[in-house]
């Protein structure tokens, strides 16, 4: 990713609530801890899923890649959102700027695509149980996490490599808490068509195909699950898939509420609202990583015991 030539634009300055610095000292405290809550949460996920080979299946597999995917993401903006916070003039370079873009970008489209492997997983695994350690065997699971990273990432780094590549020759204000590539892209002073045709396209490859793909793979999972003659087969069942579509719905439903939201047309209903939306994209950025280690744990057996003999193991070793 390598900054063009024609750009005159050294660094970017992040306006934030830089007009609310009230706000600033709350949302510092509030988005910190939030952030520690993201780290332990899915730190500890990532440990028990690696150490308790009892979760040495598919589906805590890939539960591990979310949660390091969710780390990642995080780490990638979060920092710098704090950082802003507590300096007056919020500035990032260029380059960092496009570093900041990538890694945020890759993560996301990675998520998008995992999730849609998520659900594979658990519509092999309840609607055709006795091929599931055929289907999902290792040699199968690995390199599907691994083509969501690398589908994720390839994606980013050709939206960003577009993004760099325009002239920024005006302002270089950029009315967010990060680098993100929509506010980045309204100071280009050149025609954008080509960047948003592309951004087009991926949305639909890593927004619309997973959404259908997970859509399609529920019908077929709750239509097996009501055939089960037994309530407590369903029961038993469900319970399998009901933390990933929790997940899912939180996911893909606060993207939804962001971008369907309608826009005011009033000067200062717009200002209120442009407070609002940047808010709503902060918090849609640590809000489903935090949860996401919160809903496993709670809904999940196996996670709750090897959280629990983790943490005896740590308590009867001191």
């Amino acid at each position: 990713m390598e900054v063009a030539n024609q750009s005159t634009v050294a660094e970017f300055v992040l306006l934030g609530l830089s007009h609310q610095p009230r706000l600033e000292k709350t949302f510092f405290v509030l988005i910190l801890l939030m952030y520690l809550v993201i780290l332990l949460g899915n730190g500890v996920l990532i440990l028990v899923t690696v150490s308790d080979p009892r979760l040495h299946t598919p589906m805590y597999f890939f539960l591990g890649n979310l949660s390091f995917l969710d780390i990642c993401y995080t780490t990638s903006s979060i920092p710098l959102v704090l950082d802003g916070f507590l300096t007056p003039r919020k500035t990032i370079s260029f380059s960092g700027c496009a570093v900041q873009m990538f890694l945020s970008f890759a993560m996301g489209a990675t998520e998008c695509v995992l999730l849609g492997m998520m659900a594979f997983d658990r519509y092999v695994a309840i609607c055709n149980p006795l091929r599931y350690p055929m289907v999902m065997s290792k040699a199968a699971y690995v390199p599907m996490a691994t083509s969501s990273w690398v589908a994720g990432g390839t994606n980013s780094l050709v939206q960003i490599s577009l993004a760099v590549q325009l002239p920024f020759c005006g302002d270089n204000v950029i009315n967010h808490f990060t680098c993100e590539i929509l506010a980045v892209l309204k100071l280009a002073c050149a025609d954008i068509s080509i960047n948003v045709i592309s951004m087009g396209v991926a949305n639909v490859i890593f927004l619309g195909v997973p959404v259908l793909f997970i859509f399609v793979s529920y019908i077929f999972i709750l239509t097996t699950i009501l055939k089960i003659p037994s309530a407590e087969g369903r029961k038993k069942a469900f319970s399998t898939c009901s933390a990933h579509l929790t997940v899912v719905v939180i996911f893909y439903g606060t993207i939804l509420f962001m971008y369907a939201k309608p826009k005011s047309k009033d000067p200062l209903g717009a200002d209120k609202q442009d407070v609002s939306d940047k808010l709503i994209s902060l918090f849609y950025g640590v809000l489903t990583p935090m949860l996401n280690p919160i809903i496993y744990s709670l809904r999940n057996k196996d996670v709750k015991v090897a959280v629990k003999n983790l943490v005896s193991q740590k308590y009867f070793t001191q």
